[in-house]
Order: structure tokens, then sequence, then C-alpha cells
């Protein structure tokens, strides 16, 4: 799937709703927040939780999936609103978008969406990613929130996808970083979804 430049009325009116969410201040608008969620040192916390979860629950699938095709801006919020509402009828769309790397940052919301579903074929589509991005030396895109993520899914699902990870994991690119660091941060990252969705339940 290869993006395209929002351009139409659509367009922008989906990016204002979802995107920025907050017109006022660009460095509060929520997709800035969303590349690490659990630190987003915002004023209105509250209000972007609420909304977020909200947003989540409200939106619709054609909105989502405009949304995936555009920049990433628009593909990490739709990967964190079908993530927080575990829309798994996104699992294909997300491992085709994942595997593609089109755009920076956007394969942090479709990790943790895969996280969130918890089923062998997410873990299916993350092994897929690393077995062809892990043994790449030119390629620094999203291999620590992939391993987070599978680490994750061995854990909930109690099998062992990653290990044969974890013994390349030292000639990787991401040599440096600790995998276990990175299943803890993705624990985090889906403790903080359940944390809102459940705060932030409807009435």
């Amino acid at each position: 799937m290869t993006f395209r430049v929002p351009s139409t009325p659509q367009d922008l009116a989906l990016i204002r709703r979802y995107v920025v969410w907050n017109p006022e201040s660009y460095a509060t608008s929520r997709y800035r927040s969303l590349r690490n969620p659990i630190q987003p040192r915002r004023p209105d916390i509250d209000a972007f939780e609420a909304a977020l979860a909200s947003d989540a629950r409200e939106i619709s699938d054609e909105d989502l999936s405009a949304l995936l095709e555009l920049e990433w801006r628009s593909r990490i919020t739709a990967g964190w609103l079908i993530a927080l509402d575990r829309r798994s009828q996104f699992r294909d769309p997300l491992g085709e978008l994942l595997l593609a790397s089109e755009l920076v940052y956007a394969g942090i919301g479709y990790c943790i969406a895969l996280a969130r579903f918890g089923q062998p074929e997410d873990a299916d589509i993350l092994a897929a990613y690393l077995d062809h991005y892990l043994p790449r030396a030119d390629c620094h895109y999203n291999q620590d929130a992939a391993i987070g993520a599978l680490l994750h899914l061995d854990e909930v699902l109690g099998t062992s996808r990653a290990d044969r990870f974890i013994e390349l994991w030292p000639q990787s690119v991401y040599a440096g970083q600790d995998p276990r660091e990175c299943r803890r941060h993705t624990a985090e990252l889906c403790g903080f979804a359940d944390r809102i969705m459940s705060r932030h339940n409807r009435p």
C-alpha cells in the first residue's frame, strides 16, 4: 500500500479530528504523544486520554481505512485507535503496512495493535517482519517494537516464537538495545491501553 498526501476536504477533516485533535497547539497534537503515550507530559492529560478512548470506540472502520492510506502521522494514530479498541479485522492490512515499512514511526502503532490482538496469527506477522528486516544491517526500522510485541505475545500465549530472533539480535542494528526492555515497554503500552479503555468506559 503506497501512502498518499492528504489533499481532499475529507482527508483534512479526518486529520483535524483524529490526528491533530488539538489544533491550538502543535506541541500537544495527538500524533506526537502517540509516539510514546506513557510519557506524554501533557497539561491536558485527562482530556487527552478520555478523548483517545472515546475516539477509539466511535471512529468508523471506513475512516480508519482512510487514515491508513495517508502519511505517518495519520497511520500511527490509526494504529493506536485500532489497538485500543482491538479491531482485529485490521490485522491483515496492518501486517502488510508493517512489512512494507514505508514510513517512519507508523510501525509503532501497528506493533502495539498486533500485541493487543493477542492471537497466534499476530505472532506470525511479527515473526515474518523480523525474518525480513532483522538480518539487514541497512534497516533501522521497527525491529525493537516488533521484538517487544513478539516477546509480549510469547508471554501471553505461552510460546517461544521470539527465541530464534533473540539469538540473531546481537548481530542486528539494534544490538545495543536489550530485547527484554523492548518487551517491558510493550507491556507498559498495553497496560496504558487497558487502563484508559477501562477508566473511560462508556457510561
